[in-house]
């Protein structure tokens, strides 16, 4: 297993920090050409040269995943530098205005979690799954959240952005069910991230009183959920929203 991804060319979006670090670090040990994709440029770059020096084969891409323009551009690189691109993890995301209720939401707000939560996922799983295609083979890994499966209230925005990434996995997933190209999502309850930094204390106590193991889950046990998600030990699993919830979820 320690080498399960060697010759892989893996794309994590959000990857410069947070749970898209701890899975492109995961992947990198265990032999893959890590891309990592990230608005925040000195993040990105200092990430990058940390995981080289860690002996990780790393690219950093710095990219705005709302904008089309960019995305296209940057997959193509992706493709342009590594030839191929065999693993897509979209770790990328925003909170969003947290124990606010919708009538005192911003819609200003809402659409910036679209464009980016929801839109930003269309966008690099339309043009990963261009340059997948082309072989017939690939394994993809759309972040969610728990908050997409239950609702979080005061979290509307994040709430209906993430349930909208499940049903992008759901309805990608059958039309490349006859290749060898998989779509899965995942759905972790609270996890001990810098994006959590900005989060009400009041929200923040909320979720976490939902999950029966009462603590946060850490961005390492999310790294081994994902690392298995996108192998190829997991070829008989397309369309699944996979749980990482402390119990949270049961179904």
């Amino acid at each position: 297993m320690d080498k399960r991804f060697n010759n892989k060319i893996a794309v994590i979006t959000g990857g410069a920090d947070g749970i898209g670090k701890a899975v492109a670090c995961r992947l990198g040990k265990e032999g893959a050409t890590v891309a990592i994709l990230d608005i925040n440029g000195e993040m990105l770059h200092k990430t990058v040269d940390e995981f080289i020096q860690n002996g990780i084969r790393a690219k950093a891409y710095l990219t705005n995943i709302s904008d089309e323009t960019q995305v296209a551009e940057t997959v193509l690189q992706v493709e342009r530098d590594c030839q191929t691109i065999d693993i897509l993890v979209h770790s990328a995301g925003i909170v969003g205005p947290t124990s606010t209720k919708i009538t005192d939401y911003p819609s200003g707000e809402f659409d910036k979690l679209y464009e980016v939560n929801l839109k930003g996922t269309f966008l690099i799983t339309k043009y990963t799954l261009k340059v997948m295609e082309k072989r017939g083979l690939g394994r993809l890994l759309l972040i969610s959240s728990m908050a997409g499966k239950e609702g979080n209230p005061g979290m509307v925005g994040y709430s209906a952005s993430k349930a909208g990434v499940i049903g992008l996995v759901k309805g990608v997933a059958k039309e490349f069910a006859d290749t060898n190209i998989t779509i899965n999502g995942l759905a972790p309850a609270v996890i001990k991230t810098p994006m959590n930094e900005n989060t009400s204390a009041e929200q923040l106590a909320y979720m976490t009183a939902k999950i029966p193991m009462k603590r946060l889950g850490t961005v390492d046990e999310v790294a081994a959920m994902s690392c298995f998600i996108v192998s190829d030990e997991n070829s008989f699993s397309t369309g699944f929203i996979y749980d990482i919830s402390g119990g949270r979820a049961t179904y």
